[in-house]
């Protein structure tokens, strides 16, 4: 069994210096949800059509989308943990080649990246700011992501078994709880303090992250996150474009 701890590096700008050495600039952070906060769409959904439907061939849409529904009436935690086990049995390089089919499919399509989130993405790499992706998605997805934008993820972990293959469990979530301890141990490896750290966000279940951050953003309209940012003075973003889809989508 495999327990990756570590974040991700597929890409990474140089990080800034640290405090305390001479000629040094604040080490900095910024992190950022991805489904519907930088991406417009919600990867796992996505990724799950397209591996049924066309890297497996083995479903049609409407096939694809019946082990969806159930998940939905599940607390987020539990609806990650009912997507992760159909992956049970699957070799890990498989998924991850069919992730870079997928996301090279997605990229195709047009207006996926949200433009006010990922402008702030941009501008905090202008500064130096170490580029941070925190999803409770899969890494198949987020992986090809993270190359585009030089940035670490921070994500989902899949248990691999003695035989190499997904086991249907997790060895670590990032949704819920499992996302500020998450984040936090990466920080203090990092050497960053969570007040010199940027945070952008679309869902009330990432309040609690907001609120240890120096700049905590919100995107969309959430109403718990909008309600918070209007007493504190968060900034806020415009979230995602309403788009008509077959089936609703399973929250990671």
């Amino acid at each position: 069994m495999r327990n990756t701890t570590a974040p991700r590096s597929p890409g990474r700008t140089k990080p800034s210096r640290r405090s305390g050495q001479r000629g040094a600039t604040t080490a900095r952070a910024a992190l950022f949800d991805v489904d519907q906060t930088l991406v417009q769409a919600k990867t796992m959904v996505e990724f799950w059509r397209f591996w049924t439907v066309q890297w497996l061939a083995d479903r049609t849409p409407e096939e694809a989308d019946r082990p969806l529904r159930p998940l939905l009436a599940l607390p987020r935690q539990e609806a990650n943990l009912g997507y992760y086990r159909m992956f049970r049995g699957t070799a890990p390089e498989e998924l991850a080649a069919a992730g870079r089919a997928w996301f090279a499919d997605f990229m195709t399509r047009g207006d996926t990246l949200l433009p006010g989130t990922l402008r702030e993405l941009q501008r905090h790499r202008a500064r130096g700011d170490r580029i941070v992706l925190v999803s409770g998605s899969l890494h198949a997805c987020l992986d090809p992501l993270a190359r585009l934008l030089t940035a670490d993820v921070l994500c989902t972990e899949q248990e691999v078994g003695a035989d190499g293959r997904f086991t249907g469990r997790l060895d670590r979530s990032v949704v819920g709880p499992g996302r500020l301890r998450t984040v936090s141990a990466a920080l203090r490896a990092w050497g960053i303090e969570s007040g010199h750290c940027s945070a952008y966000a679309d869902h009330e279940t990432d309040l609690e992250l907001l609120h240890t951050v120096g700049d905590p953003v919100v995107v969309g309209d959430d109403p718990v996150l909008r309600a918070v940012a209007g007493d504190r003075g968060w900034r806020r973003l415009p979230g995602t474009v309403s788009r008509p889809r077959p089936a609703a989508p399973v929250h990671p």
